[in-house]
């Protein structure tokens, strides 16, 4: 039998910072239809995890926990009014950047190479 434990100690990891976690919530339809009461449901999981510490030490803000969705291809096309592919041949993303101005255009010129050196266009 093999037996796990945490790694030693070392650089900025501490095996004392280390906690179990209570679970995880998963919310779909079966065949992978879309639908309002998916997300109803997720809401609902998400505020029967409350009591492992989903929110900040602010009680305003996340750790992370949140819903995953997809973003409807007619939302884009029509209300967005963005020009992109056809359905499922793309991606979209949410980037979170530093409030500091240099600090932002450092992180959007390193995405912008990324995406040039993939091959990617951004809209």
């Amino acid at each position: 039998m093999i037996q796990m434990r945490l790694p030693d100690a070392q650089g900025l990891y501490n095996p004392e910072n280390e906690h179990d976690n209570c679970g995880i919530g998963f919310v779909a339809h079966i065949k992978g239809k879309p639908s309002h009461e998916i997300v109803l449901r997720g809401l609902d999981v998400l505020l029967n995890m409350d009591h492992r510490g989903a929110t900040g030490a602010d009680k305003t803000t996340g750790d992370g926990a949140g819903l995953l969705m997809q973003i409807p291809h007619e939302f884009i096309t029509e209300v967005l009014d963005v020009s992109v592919g056809e359905k499922g041949t793309y991606g979209t993303g949410i980037i979170f950047l530093p409030k500091e101005e240099r600090e932002a255009n450092y992180c959007i010129d390193v995405l912008n190479k990324y995406i040039r050196e993939e091959g990617l266009i951004l809209v």
